[in-house]
């Protein structure tokens, strides 16, 4: 062995060491990325370097991290060809030289014009599995010695261990953060039934406690079953009114109940819009489901402005807290439906009552146990008494009309035989009182059994009526006496005044002392019946007065 290859052993080895002795020294392994791409291009003499993680959500490489070449080259769709990539799967490195000469694949343009001419492509191998590539590129023809490769797979498995265990110490680490947040998370959410504030509370949290640039929540609407916004952080209102996200691929999935990690949001085919999504800087983007048990009811995104690859754990605990804001989020809907409920049936009572106490009934409603469960305002007034001293009462200790036993109350009938009734109804009053006619009206209520649930009773206080209708009845009977009267007077006049004239012609030929005293009797009543039919003629009233049993006579007045 010369001594340049021996020095150069020995290079390698001061650079491996050092490249060990970095990354095994930082645990977040977007930084162990970061030190490997920022420090290989001067440890192994090239112009850039290159890391791309493989995602199985896409099937694809995506971009870890990189130094020397620009985000045009970066972004496009064709890495290496389809042999190298075969290659590279298998586990196996592959070199190129004079790159641009002999690219065949679709990006060649791009190559060409980011000057690339020798190119070296490494597995990152973890657990036999690849789980990335590092790629070494120059911009001078070179040729790679064995010995360049065989350090450059060396340094690729460090990276991949280094990857690998500071994935692992983060999602240690994770654990209890995240353990520790969703006890607290889970406390804020379950703390209220309002649904703008748990709402809130989870857009406001989550991203603080990730470290990711904003948080969404979409909810799928019952009736159209698309999902709505309805609590976002982090984002412009330009970004968030960009258009409908429903017919997003990742959504489709989100749906089905997969979470999805897209690292590079501004070209995965997976979500929509990637110029408004590079317009508001988001680079990575991350979707769960909303769950609330096993029902889907929206969906909860966090967005990052750099670009990340969301770990186990993060994912763990993203889909944690949807399921367990998604309980949150269900009971607060259904508190809200209650309370709406509630406010409705409040106001169609008051509605109903303002109805009821407009009528000049006085209204009841009565229960099967007979107790009083409502009046309106024109009972309490009339029987001068509050609404607490008669709700909830029985029925028969607060009605003032007429009762008989309770098995025979009409109240009592209504429910047994299942038909509304009307009665008329007299109180008699006592001393210093007025008597008082009702005319009750008692109708059935059913429920959903066809049984009668509540009774309703309309009371009319009709004495006004009922004392018209008497005196209507006097009126007629007065105008039929009167009638009666003038009608015998009339008949009675000629023939009375025709025996009158007779009589006292025969008095003035009588010569008897004593028949003159007869004659004189006579003419003295039928005198007295002309004054009667005289009077009768004009009759204005009667009285009339008991006689015996039940006979009673009638004396006219005028």
């Amino acid at each position: 062995m010369t001594s340049s290859s021996r020095q150069k052993e020995s290079d390698y080895l001061e650079v491996f060491q050092e490249v060990t002795r970095l990354i095994s020294s930082i645990h977040d392994p977007q930084q162990v990325m970061d030190l490997v791409v920022q420090r290989l291009p001067q440890l192994m003499e090239v112009d850039a370097a290159t890391i791309r993680l493989f995602d199985t959500g896409t099937n694809s490489f995506i971009l870890g991290a990189s130094c020397g070449v620009s985000d045009e080259y970066l972004s496009r769709a064709t890495i290496d060809s389809k042999e190298v990539m075969a290659s590279l799967m298998s586990g196996r490195p592959a070199t190129k030289t004079n790159f641009a000469q002999t690219c065949t694949h679709e990006s060649c343009t791009l190559v060409t014009r980011e000057g690339v001419k020798s190119t070296m492509s490494l597995p990152i191998m973890n657990k036999g599995e690849v789980t990335g590539i590092l790629r070494l590129l120059t911009k001078v023809s070179k040729e790679f010695s064995e010995t360049e490769i065989n350090f450059a797979m060396s340094l690729a498995e460090q990276v991949g261990m280094a990857i690998c265990n500071s994935r692992m110490f983060q999602e240690m680490q994770n654990q209890v953060d995240f353990l520790s947040e969703l006890r607290n998370i889970s406390q804020l959410v379950n703390s209220t039934l309002e649904l703008d504030d748990i709402l809130g509370t989870i857009v406001d949290k989550l991203p603080k406690l990730l470290e990711v640039k904003g948080c969404t929540i979409r909810l799928l609407h019952p009736a159209t079953n698309r999902l709505d916004l309805v609590a976002a952080s982090g984002l412009s209102d330009t970004y968030l009114k960009r258009g409908s996200i429903n017919r997003e691929d990742s959504i489709f999935r989100v749906l089905k109940g997969e979470p999805v990690s897209i690292y590079d949001a501004t070209n995965d085919p997976r979500v929509n819009y990637h110029d408004a999504i590079r317009e508001e800087g988001i680079k990575s983007i991350l979707v769960v489901p909303i769950r609330n048990g096993s029902e889907i009811i929206g969906v909860l995104r966090l967005l990052t402005d750099e670009h990340h690859c969301f770990s186990a754990s993060e994912i763990n605990f993203a889909v944690t807290m949807a399921e367990e804001s998604g309980n949150a989020i269900e009971k607060a809907r259904t508190y809200r439906k209650i309370t709406l409920l509630f406010n409705q049936i409040e106001e169609h009572e008051r509605f109903l009552q303002t109805i009821l106490d407009s009528l000049w009934l006085q209204l009841l409603v009565v229960t099967p146990d007979q107790r009083v469960i409502m009046v309106n305002r024109n009972f309490l007034e009339t029987r001068k008494m509050r609404e607490t001293e008669i709700l909830g009462q029985a029925y028969h200790k607060i009605t003032p009309w007429r009762q008989t036993k309770k098995a025979d109350c009409p109240v009592n009938r209504v429910f047994v035989e299942q038909k509304a009734i009307t009665i008329l109804d007299f109180i008699e009053a006592g001393a210093g009182e007025e008597s008082t006619w009702y005319e009750r009206h008692l109708t059935p209520i059913f429920g959903g059994d066809h049984k009668v649930d509540f009774v309703i009773e309309a009371v009319k206080d009709i004495t006004n009526q009922r004392l018209l209708e008497q005196e209507q009845m006097a009126r007629v009977k007065l105008e039929g006496v009167i009638e009666m009267a003038g009608t015998a007077a009339h008949e009675l006049n000629s023939p009375l005044f025709a025996a009158l004239g007779t009589a006292q012609l025969l008095r003035d030929d009588l010569t008897s002392v004593e028949m003159i005293d007869e004659m004189d009797t006579i003419i003295r009543n039928l005198k007295v019946l002309g004054d009667l039919t005289r009077d009768m003629a004009e009759v204005t009233g009667f009285e009339e007065r008991e006689y015996v049993g039940d006979t009673k006579i009638v004396t006219l007045t005028r």
